[in-house]
């Protein structure tokens, strides 16, 4: 018999943490192994009963669960899930937890959450056995975890103009992908052909995300508008709210937004772009598979690769989930696999055509 995934739930109100001990142990696999209120009772839970995943609230009286959250992957890194009243106003924070190390986030209901917390059980659930599969948070080198400032350097290559106008990159990510993503564009050049991608977070973050990405690139990072034309030098990050197409226009592309239903439980879509990325874009596009759980993409992927495109995929050791590169993998979608670290020069290599 599996034994249980056994979770401490941290959060000052002590109804929340009756109704999140409520419905974790209604899941046949896990178990509330205990209670926190606040960050001290929350490090001492931990040494005595050793849990596998950790729900935290953000607000806390004393140390508030982001600077909890970071004492917590210095000294021993365990898997996260933050659980807290997000709004766009606090977008930020979520971030920063997962810059911190926090596997993924739940954001409690903005309507009397005390009443709509049911709804968001599954979700709860969910996520919770994602960080339970997910690679062990590694403890931060020195300096890790600190706001980054300033641009990254990128590498230093010279694209011809004919690849910046003709080709484009498109982009997949889910659990993990806000750091993936952040390490593959950081190491991108100002100038590249336009770049799509689908990051499923929920609508009220990705503004705040593209925010973030545009201060730390030499690219410029924006959400996608409805229409507008793809540029050299951009990245465009799907809303949370609608699918992300791209279209061939006169002269080059263009981005089209959809709020049509969710595919494959997600909108925006990774294989809704991927799918318009093999109709549109054909042999002239880069196709890139970051960390994520489901198989979301994989099939819009393999399209790519039968139209022409180049397909690159993370490789396992370094996804802090191997689900959508897997599936991608597992189908033949992928041209090749690699490590995060080298996915920037492998995408700079397939437009150059080496």
């Amino acid at each position: 018999m599996t034994s249980k995934t056994r979770v401490l739930v941290v959060d000052d109100s002590a109804l929340m943490r009756s109704l999140l001990a409520e419905i974790i142990n209604a899941a046949p696999d896990l178990q509330v192994a205990g209670t926190a209120r606040n960050a001290q009772e929350a490090g001492t839970l931990i040494r005595a009963l050793r849990p596998e995943v950790i729900t935290l609230d953000v607000d806390m009286p004393g140390m508030d669960g982001i600077a909890f959250l970071e004492q917590l992957m210095r000294s021993d890194p365990m898997p996260v899930v933050m659980v807290s009243a997000l709004t766009e106003r606090d977008s930020e924070v979520a971030l920063r937890a997962l810059e911190l190390g926090a596997i993924d986030y739940v954001s409690k209901p903005k309507l009397d959450p005390l009443a709509n917390i049911h709804a968001c059980a599954n979700e709860i659930c969910e996520k919770i056995r994602i960080a339970r599969q997910a690679r062990r948070p590694a403890r931060p080198v020195a300096g890790a975890g600190q706001r980054l400032a300033g641009r990254s350097i990128s590498l230093d290559v010279h694209l011809p103009a004919r690849v910046l106008q003709e080709r484009l990159v498109l982009i997949g990510a889910s659990t993990g992908g806000t750091e993936a993503l952040r390490a593959l564009l950081t190491a991108l050049p100002e100038k590249m052909p336009g770049i799509l991608i689908v990051q499923h977070m929920p609508e009220m973050f990705t503004g705040s995300f593209a925010r973030r990405l545009d201060g730390l690139c030499a690219l410029t990072v924006k959400e996608a508008d409805d229409g507008e034309p793809v540029k050299p030098g951009t990245v465009y990050i799907a809303p949370g709210h609608s699918h992300l197409l791209v279209r061939r226009a006169a002269g080059g592309f263009r981005c089209e937004l959809s709020r049509e239903s969710a595919v494959n439980r997600h909108r925006p879509s990774v294989d809704v772009l991927f799918h318009a990325g093999a109709r549109e874009v054909g042999k002239h596009a880069v196709g890139v598979m970051l960390t994520g759980m489901g198989k979301d993409g994989a099939a819009g992927m393999l399209e790519m690769r039968k139209a022409g495109a180049w397909n690159i995929c993370q490789d396992q050791e370094s996804c802090v989930v191997w689900g959508m590169p897997r599936e991608a993998t597992l189908n033949g979608a992928a041209n090749e696999i690699a490590p995060l670290c080298e996915i920037p020069a492998r995408v700079i290599n397939s437009l150059r055509g080496t």
